[in-house]
């Protein structure tokens, strides 16, 4: 037996289930009692107006339930997966329009055997019951060069055709200009599709086998076998084989575009997709018809007449003028008509400039200030520091992280010697917080990188060369702490560097409270605290960053950003003067 592969309910019940998943969804659409037929909600709109009635097997959504609305279909009858519906639904379709009040109907119907006899024959019945109606058959398929007496089949064109009618039939235009202006726009709509995959109907064996690497072009929406098969290739080359194909004056069926034409391009996933595919097709799908001189003034591209999961595209050109886009860019609810631009593709600047962005702050040119020795003289201090213990940050974290804590402190550490050996430190200590950002945000590399970087970011913006005091200090450090839990999203106690950066900062704060002369002293025990912080994390768990990922019991040493930050703080320390 077939494994299930489709997340159904009932194979037999599946259409009925979908049709009423569709209409409860939608405001705008109705079911009619005892039949598979979707009506507009909205019935007395119709009075005295064309109602457009259209259909086919199901296995093709959103065709055609999802293009019921004002301005498109106003019924849509669904026969079973891939068959055509019963004569006596399309039939008390008609009669349902007809008793709203419209004023005449119009069935658009797909070039398939089964579709023209079963609504042939419900036409027929509904003239006997004196209901004024007409049939377009659609019929655009581009596929064979020599058609059969079949004829074209109808494929996603029929979407086009559902537009044009609706918008005619809403503005009150009688049946037979309906007609005659949709049978006219038909002469100039093309489509053909392209496969990678088969589909299955549900209960099934897939529809033909395609080995994975083939591809079928030219097929149609019922798993219908194409008339060529071929090796999948680019995006582009497969569009162009598409469009050559179509557009081949040696075919019967081909569609007359050539240089100077504007055309409507619908690029209409089969099924099974992803949208990133999609979105490729359809820039080789403008690039192709755009280098050939055509003008692509509006393109739909998604789902609009699928063919169940098939792994596939087709693509639909439509002659257009300026009476066609107008009827084409009228406003309708259909809930399955996308919400589209109505200005000219091809005529477009797709680009806007780009903001320029301010150059390296490590490139800029700065002028020197009182505090520039002293910010130099720390930076040194902490610079060597840090690649003193780079072996040792580097075997604590080969116990709980990948072992290059101390090889990428190193590397910041080296970046901001090499920049002080040819730069002046300046005066402000904001600009210097911002020159370190972004060193370390180029150098240093990893989350510590991006870290360090936003801790220096969001501190930066707290210190100016004339608010540079011991609280101003304070405060920036607070920022800078406070932004890396925000967006690293750790706290104190997950066992990273937070542990020792936290209780010092929180020390650090206490410097607006001492009388003049007694940072250095807050600064000490702030300095004490990181070290105390940094020694606890052998004891925590880590909840966050790559230490996480590894079993509690096997992490008993320091965390080494914890360790990393506690050393910056004492040479910080060291180098203004306080204790060794």
């Amino acid at each position: 037996m077939e494994p299930q592969r489709k997340l159904l309910n009932c194979v037999d019940s599946c259409v009925d289930e979908a049709l009423d998943g569709v209409v409860r969804a939608s405001g705008g659409l109705a079911l009619l009692k005892g039949h598979r037929v979707v009506v507009r909600s909205d019935l007395d709109a119709l009075r005295g107006k064309v109602a457009l009635l259209s259909g086919g097997g199901s296995g093709h959504e959103p065709a055609h339930a999802g293009y019921i609305g004002r301005g498109m279909l106003s019924a849509a009858v669904a026969g079973g997966v891939f068959a055509s519906p019963p004569p006596a639904s399309i039939l008390a379709a008609v009669l349902c329009l007809h008793n709203a009040g419209a004023s005449g109907v119009l069935l658009i119907v797909k070039n398939y055997t089964g579709d023209r006899l079963n609504f042939g024959l419900a036409a027929e019945q509904a003239r006997n019951h004196g209901v004024s109606v007409d049939m377009v058959i659609v019929a655009e398929d581009c596929a064979f060069d020599r058609p059969s007496k079949a004829g074209r089949r109808g494929l996603c064109g029929t979407v086009f055709i559902h537009k044009l009618a609706g918008a005619l039939a809403e503005e009150g235009c009688p049946l037979d200009q309906i007609v005659s202006t949709v049978t006219e726009a038909l002469k100039g709509i093309g489509t053909l599709g392209v496969s990678l995959s088969p589909c299955s109907v549900p209960g099934c064996l897939p529809s033909f086998d395609l080995p994975p690497g083939d591809m079928e072009l030219g097929l149609g929406i019922h798993g219908e076998p194409g008339i060529k098969r071929s090796k999948v290739s680019s995006a582009d080359e497969v569009v162009k084989t598409m469009v050559d194909h179509m557009t081949n004056t040696d075919s019967q069926s081909h569609l007359s575009l050539k240089s100077g034409d504007s055309a409507v391009v619908c690029v209409n996933n089969l099924g099974a997709l992803s949208c990133l595919e999609m979105a490729v097709v359809t820039r080789a799908a403008l690039n192709c018809l755009e280098s050939r001189g055509v003008s692509v003034a509006r393109v739909m591209s998604g789902s609009f007449m699928t063919s169940l999961e098939m792994a596939g595209v087709s693509l639909t050109l439509m002659k257009a003028n300026q009476e066609v886009l107008r009827l084409f860019d009228a406003s309708t609810s259909a809930p399955a008509w996308p919400n589209l631009s109505s200005v000219c593709v091809s005529a477009r600047d797709c680009t806007v400039e780009a903001p320029a962005l301010d150059t390296r702050p490590q490139d800029e040119t700065h002028t020197e200030g009182s505090l520039s020795p002293v910010m130099r003289r720390c930076l040194e201090a902490v610079c060597s520091t840090l690649l003193q213990h780079r072996e040792e940050l580097n075997s604590l974290d080969r116990a709980s992280g990948d072992g290059d804590c101390g090889n990428t402190h190193a590397q910041a550490s080296k970046a901001i010697q090499e920049w002080l050996q040819s730069h002046v430190v300046p005066g402000c200590p904001g600009k210097l917080l911002f020159v370190l950002a972004g060193l370390v945000e180029e150098k240093m590399g990893g989350s510590s990188g991006a870290l360090y970087s936003l801790f220096l970011t969001a501190a930066a913006g707290h210190l100016t060369e004339g608010r540079s005091n011991a609280a101003a200090w304070a405060n920036a450090m607070h920022a800078g702490t406070q932004a890396m839990r925000r967006y690293g999203g750790a706290d104190p106690g997950d066992r990273t560097m937070l542990d020792a950066l936290c209780p010092a900062v929180d020390e650090l704060m206490k410097v607006t409270t001492v009388p003049p002369g007694g940072e250095l002293v807050i600064l000490q025990t702030a300095v004490e605290r990181a070290e105390l912080g940094a020694e606890s994390t052998r004891d925590l768990t880590a909840r966050a960053g790559r230490a996480s990922y590894i079993a509690a019991e096997r992490v008993t040493l320091p965390d080494p950003g914890a360790v990393a930050v506690a050393a910056v703080f004492r040479a910080v320390l060291v180098s203004l003067g306080g204790q060794k």
